[in-house]
């Protein structure tokens, strides 16, 4: 969506925005102090991992640890939906660092006050309270985005290369300074191809929304949909948990867990996202469909506060 959008009439605050229980309210701050920590009382597993290296390694473990914890720290800093993919991509690296300098002989003293703190930072960073808090940052006047959960394929795929790109990230620039340019040169050209090729896709993750504003709600998915899906208030006849034997249309990609399904009055049209065996999508026009907010309770909440017809 954008500032032009014709669902969007208003630039007053949105009644919800901070409508929050207190303990996910309080998810960004655990966030940012666990990864406070990372850097206050785990850099020192990382200085025991370089420890009678070259200064050619400790100094690239310096520079790289410092920019990431940088990097990361601008991101919760700043609540954007590029922040929330920033946060969910560079957090786990800390844990992968803290993985690597046990290897490399740190005390495990060390190693875990640099895991613990990591791991309870990402593991705010991918709850749904603290998804919901950095897209709500970019929303545009009275509008509740509501972060869709992942549908499994596009999910298992975005581990996967995430799993290939993050040893390889850490791994490459350490090989090159220690001088071993037969492993550094291709480690460091696959962390890099990776992150050029897959870093868009990852960042298409964080921009999947239903999207509730005074005109009706919109469901902004560019993983699942070719083109935003709006659906204007008169034409929304209920919503509500999905049924077990609906016959609505599945938009969740599929995605696991609740479902809420969306009923109109008249016909709407949406086309499915282009994939290599329909490059120009698929149409469907439909009476009924299926999204999959990461909280289904939330959403329904916020969808009946704005007067509509959810049971």
């Amino acid at each position: 969506m954008d500032k032009s959008d014709p669902m969007t009439d208003t630039d007053s605050p949105s009644p919800t925005a901070t409508d929050r229980p207190i303990a996910a309210r309080a998810i960004p701050w655990i966030a940012r102090v666990a990864w406070i920590l990372v850097a206050v009382v785990g850099g020192g597993a990382l200085d025991s991992a370089v420890s009678g290296r070259s200064g050619a390694v400790r100094w690239t473990t310096a520079v790289g640890g410092w920019t990431l914890f940088a990097i990361v720290a601008a991101a919760l800093l700043i609540p954007a939906v590029i922040s929330l993919t920033i946060t969910r991509v560079g957090a786990p690296l800390a844990v992968v660092a803290a993985g690597a300098a046990g290897i490399a002989g740190s005390p495990g003293a060390d190693v875990t006050l640099l895991a613990v703190p990591a791991f309870v930072a990402v593991a705010a960073a991918f709850t749904a309270e603290f998804g919901r808090w950095m897209v709500q940052a970019s929303a545009y006047g009275d509008e509740d985005r509501l972060p869709l959960r992942s549908p499994a394929p596009a999910g298992a795929a975005a581990i996967v290369s995430w799993i290939v790109w993050a040893p390889a990230l850490i791994g490459g620039p350490l090989a090159l300074a220690s001088g071993n340019w037969l492993v550094g040169v291709p480690v460091t050209a696959v962390a890099v191809a990776t992150a050029a090729f897959v870093g868009p896709r990852w960042h298409q993750m964080s921009r999947r929304w239903l999207v509730l504003v005074p005109a009706g709600l919109v469901v902004h998915d560019p993983v699942v949909l070719a083109d935003t899906l709006m659906v204007p208030t008169g034409q929304i006849v209920g919503l509500g948990l999905a049924r077990s034997d609906t016959q609505a249309a599945d938009l969740t990609g599929p995605a696991s867990g609740y479902a809420i399904q969306v009923d109109t009055s008249a016909t709407v049209s949406t086309v499915f996202a282009f994939t290599p065996k329909e490059p120009n999508g698929r149409a469907i026009h439909m009476t009924g469909f299926l999204i999959a907010p990461s909280r289904p309770g939330e959403a329904l909440r916020c969808a009946s506060n704005r007067g509509l017809p959810v049971g």
